[in-house]
């Protein structure tokens, strides 16, 4: 199997979450392999910081403010990224937040709405949006969900109860999408990666604690590049080769 980059040359990849951590990454590397990349992200400083830092790059970096929570801003988002970048070939679905009070017994509904409206439903608007494009301009593009270990296996996290949840049915959908579409003889590639521990923002105020400096110490941990690096690796696959899964862990994994 021959892995390369060449055929994504010049081709349009949309990156969600992509203003920090692992979002910001797999933007950055394939800014660098030559796509065409729209990032999109609440925050737009962030976005905008990004595309100065891409932009002697060898591909195009197109910052799009977008919330993943509504569907009005995504389909806004995808209009833009149509009209000023192209039709649609790569899809990233990395937005993901845990926000505070996503726990069962003193959660509330807000919260726990809200998880829900970015980790799962943002997820299939954009998928569903990136999905119709390509079949519209005939595309055999490549959907990849950016899931976590959390969504195979449940680990107790302080206040985290309701994101495992979220990433259980994104794997779930990643393998329902790929029925879906081996039914209608779709070429279109799906692909979901599983990190482990990743040092990002979405870790907060556990980074001060001391288990999480001994997990640094010990680099029981991975970091936005290597998931970025597991991206490129599934997209560099030839078209009859898919990659179903990919689980990226530290090999010193820290027990929790």
């Amino acid at each position: 199997m021959v892995l390369s980059m060449d055929r994504w040359i010049g081709k349009v990849a949309v990156v969600t979450g992509a203003s920090s951590g692992i979002g910001a990454a797999i933007a950055e590397r394939l800014v660098k392999e030559g796509l065409k990349v729209a990032g999109l992200a609440r925050r737009d400083d962030r976005l905008e910081d990004l595309a100065k830092k891409l932009s002697s790059q060898k591909g195009i970096f197109l910052p799009i403010k977008t919330d993943i929570s509504k569907e009005s801003d995504i389909l806004n988002a995808f209009k833009k990224i149509k009209e000023q970048l192209g039709p649609i070939h790569i899809l990233v679905n990395n937005a993901g937040i845990v926000p505070p009070g996503s726990n069962i017994l003193e959660g509330n509904i807000d919260a726990w709405t809200n998880i829900f409206e970015v980790n799962v439903i943002g997820l299939c608007i954009a998928t569903r949006e990136a999905i119709k494009d390509m079949k519209a301009n005939n595309v055999n593009g490549h959907i990849i969900h950016i899931n976590s270990i959390l969504g195979h296996q449940v680990i107790q996290f302080k206040n985290m109860s309701l994101y495992p949840a979220t990433k259980f049915a994104v794997t779930a959908l990643a393998e329902t999408l790929r029925l879906e579409l081996g039914n209608q003889k779709s070429k279109i590639k799906i692909t979901n990666v599983s990190p482990g521990l990743v040092d990002t923002e979405i870790i907060g105020a556990a980074k001060e604690s001391p288990a999480f400096k001994e997990i640094i110490a010990n680099q029981a941990i991975l970091f936005p590049e290597d998931i970025a690096d597991g991206v490129v690796y599934a997209l560099s696959t030839p078209p009859h080769v898919q990659i179903q899964e990919l689980t990226i862990r530290p090999v010193t994994e820290p027990k929790f």
